[in-house]
């Protein structure tokens, strides 16, 4: 019987603090999806580094301005790397159920439930 394939998403935004760690959250439950969370910003829970750019199959940011940051800084760690970008603002708390409720729409296209 083979293994299902496993897809490494990482979800960025700016502190690491509200988006992209409900969003790790909420999808850490996949049985297909081995998911990280990282920040843009220097001083970040947890900062962006090329290690975890390398490491995702597919980087999922909040805002055009996270996919613009991590283009220009970790360019040759994309190699060509599948980004989407949520246009997600950062008006919500952490784990916020409207957070949830729009995460769970807006990436159901790109990771179909199986």
């Amino acid at each position: 019987m083979s293994r299902p394939s496993i897809t490494n998403v990482l979800f960025v935004c700016s502190q690491n603090r509200l988006r992209s760690p409900t969003a790790e959250q909420v999808f850490a439950t996949r049985r297909d999806l081995e998911v990280m969370s990282a920040g843009t910003n220097n001083d970040a829970d947890n900062p962006l580094t090329a290690e975890l750019v390398t490491w995702a199959d597919v980087i999922v940011v909040m805002e055009k301005t996270h996919r613009t940051k991590v283009q220009t800084r970790f360019r040759s760690a994309l190699n060509g790397k599948r980004m989407i970008c949520l246009d997600i603002p950062d008006d919500y708390a952490f784990m916020d159920p409207a957070l949830i409720t729009l995460l769970t729409a807006r990436l159901a296209r790109h990771f179909p439930s199986r």
